[in-house]
């Protein structure tokens, strides 16, 4: 039985923090009295972050892909901190459209990001977490308990945190590193916004089943992430219904399969050749960071 621990103190590590829900996140955790080591592509907005909260914090520009980089990342956070406590693989980015014209390049980078960059933190961190007895939490979605068309890159990149994080609580349960997961509907942030900027996107979204279709204010959703990462859950949800979509995600590769095809005929020539690269702000950032390597 999970039970809330004080985050006074505690050294949170959050990646992904430039903006959304890590920038949100961590300036929750702040509050609360945890000293916070932010992650990402973006110096500048990193450092207004960081310059923003209420306790001790620092920034380390890296790509959580780069297995090297991120190593680095966690001595370097041990060095300036003493310990981590609790560290959250949140990084993320999105693309969207029909898997036959997606970019190719674009594609790829979801499962980088979402899927490689999750563990790649995982590797780099985990031997620190098994000197506190800490938490790893593993922002996941609602892509990884229902499939959606149009959405492949992330469907699987989501599906397979889940997995992994999984799989990572029973190797590492043992050495007191508590696991959890995370999931969010459509939340109110640059990358769904920038989804929405595509009609196609924005029109098949709307025809999805409530509760579904809804975007979500950020701020409860966050709020039920600090929660978990309190009690050190395996499962956080950021919002009320989708611990309810547990018990139906058996049914729901049939359902979508068949209201998806409904969809997609409904779209017709509008499909034709359209091509999506990453979405949002933090999409732009992160095309910008490898084309400046």
């Amino acid at each position: 039985m999970s039970t809330n621990r004080s985050l006074q103190g505690q050294v949170v590590v959050v990646t992904g923090a430039a903006r959304g829900v890590g920038a949100l996140l961590a300036r929750k955790l702040s509050a609360r009295g945890a000293t916070l080591a932010l992650v990402g592509l973006e110096p500048d907005e990193l450092r207004g972050v960081a310059a923003a909260l209420h306790g001790p914090a620092h920034h380390w520009h890296a790509d959580v892909t780069d297995h090297e980089a991120m190593a680095r990342v966690a001595g370097e956070v041990k060095d300036r901190f003493g310990k981590v406590d609790v560290v959250v693989a949140n990084a993320g980015v999105a693309t969207g459209g029909p898997f036959v014209d997606s970019d190719p390049v674009a594609w790829k980078r979801v499962i980088e990001v979402n899927l490689i960059g999750g563990a790649v933190t995982g590797r780099a961190f985990l031997p620190v977490l098994m000197e506190s007895r800490g938490y790893f939490l593993q922002i996941a979605s609602l892509a990884a308990i229902t499939p959606a068309p149009m959405m492949t890159a992330y469907c699987a990149s989501k599906s397979g945190v889940e997995a992994f994080a999984h799989s990572l609580r029973a190797e590492v349960g043992h050495r007191g590193v508590r696991v959890g997961v995370g999931y969010l509907s459509w939340t109110d942030t640059d990358m769904v916004r920038g989804a929405d900027q595509d009609d196609i996107m924005r029109e098949l979204r709307s025809r999805l089943p409530w509760p579904s279709n809804k975007t979500y204010p950020l701020g409860p959703a966050v709020d039920r992430i600090v929660a978990g990462i309190e009690r050190r859950s395996a499962h956080v949800y950021g919002q009320w219904w989708l611990r309810g979509m547990q018990s139906l995600r058996g049914y729901l590769p049939a359902v979508i399969g068949s209201v998806g095809q409904r969809e997609m005929r409904r779209f017709g020539d509008r499909l034709d050749g359209m091509r999506v690269g990453l979405v949002g702000a933090g999409g732009e950032a992160d095309e910008k960071a490898r084309a400046d390597r």
